[in-house]
């Protein structure tokens, strides 16, 4: 496997940015027992899964954009901030993917599609500001608009970081809706939007969401309305339960990814590895996190829909989707009566909201489709893969 860094400067200053959250106490005796350099020591681990070489680097975007007075990612102080970014080798002139990430997650969550997906495209991911390897700075935002320019500013910073352009950006959950927003706002840098089981289309009114509105009217709902709207974020339990917090998220991956899943289960070292991986990055210092309660009203109902901006739409959609994705695709199908751009959308079979880890050969078709034109460029007349389902 490639991990070296992009440059020597980089490394240094990630490595500085990196010391400066390194405690004296040996991991074993503290009450939260992981840090930066832990986040990415597992993620390498995680990604020994994977074949195809790669390189990670910690991308500087400053300090915050020029001429802002929105305080996005500045905290105390004005030291520069870093997004960790792994590139896969691929063949040249493929076409570029970018990869974000959803709520919770981090990069890590792809490692079941790089290798297949590297083999097409020039794969790139990342992790959002806030989460994963990347900086964590105190979260300042106030308001969704505030919030919102915390992600799609910081990514901006990042892709001229990267001086990227004319791209394929997708984006799961969460991901989905910040990817949404970047498009919004700087159409001309992406080519074609692939949304995997986005947040922000859903709504209030959909079928699906009638036994959670009667839910919030309960005692119960109550008091998850009040942590929700308190910001008492899930990664909170995590830190709260200490050194048993990794016996906790044991529980969940293995659960989730195991006994409940939709689709197929992991191996025993990929569920160990994904676990280890995953406390690390739910542990470590709240920044994005805190973001919940500025985009969602409980239930996860974003305070503003995306279906909003449908009429605003200038980059060519694909929408995809498990076929037990607990995300509703009634929202994208409305969405798309009103987009005045291409707009398809495609259910996996056997995958719940995270198909790319429930199903990977089946999300790999779904994606790969949504590229044929870039990846086989004249051919009109490419089959519908077979398995899946056009909704």
């Amino acid at each position: 496997m490639s991990e070296e860094m992009s440059s020597a400067a980089t490394t240094a200053a990630a490595a500085s940015t990196r010391s400066s959250t390194r405690s004296l106490w040996p991991s074993v005796l503290r009450w939260i027992p992981t840090s930066t350099d832990q986040i990415i020591a597992a993620e390498k681990r995680l990604l020994s899964l994977v074949k195809t070489s790669y390189t990670q680097e910690q991308v500087n975007i400053g300090s915050g954009p020029p001429g802002s007075k929105i305080r996005w990612f500045r905290s105390s102080s004005d030291e520069p901030r870093f997004i960790n970014t792994v590139t896969f080798d691929s063949k040249e002139g493929s076409p570029t993917l970018v990869m974000i990430h959803g709520y919770a997650a981090s990069q890590g969550f792809f490692f079941r599609n790089f290798d297949g997906l590297a083999k097409h495209l020039r794969v790139i991911a990342i992790d959002q500001l806030g989460w994963g390897g990347s900086s964590r700075p105190d979260f300042t935002c106030k308001s969704t608009e505030e919030t919102e320019a915390w992600f799609v500013d910081s990514f901006e910073e990042w892709r001229k970081a990267k001086n990227l352009s004319n791209f394929i950006l997708l984006g799961h959950s969460f991901g989905g809706y910040i990817a949404a927003r970047y498009a919004l706002k700087h159409p001309e840098h992406i080519k074609h939007l692939i949304l995997v089981g986005s947040a922000g289309f859903s709504s209030e009114t959909d079928a699906r969401s009638e036994p959670l509105i009667r839910f919030r009217t309960t005692w119960k709902g109550a008091i998850l309305k009040h942590l929700w709207e308190s910001n008492f974020t899930p990664q909170k339990l995590i830190r709260g339960f200490g050194p048993f917090g990794p016996d906790i998220v044991r529980k969940y991956t293995t659960a989730r990814f195991g006994s409940y899943s939709a689709g197929e289960v992991l191996t025993e070292e990929q569920s160990r590895l994904l676990t280890d991986y995953v406390y690390h990055t739910l542990a470590a210092k709240a920044s994005g996190e805190l973001c919940l309660k500025h985009i969602f009203a409980f239930g996860a109902f974003t305070k503003v829909p995306l279906l909003q901006s449908a009429p605003d739409w200038k980059v060519p959609t694909t929408f995809i989707y498990g076929h037990q994705d607990w995300m509703s695709c009634e929202g994208a199908q409305e969405a798309r009566k009103h987009m005045k751009v291409p707009c398809e959308i495609i259910r996996v079979p056997q995958a719940g909201h995270f198909v790319f880890i429930d199903n990977p050969a089946g999300f790999h078709s779904a994606v790969l489709y949504a590229c044929r034109q870039f990846l086989s460029p004249g051919q009109e007349d490419i089959p519908f893969p077979e398995g899946l389902i056009s909704a």
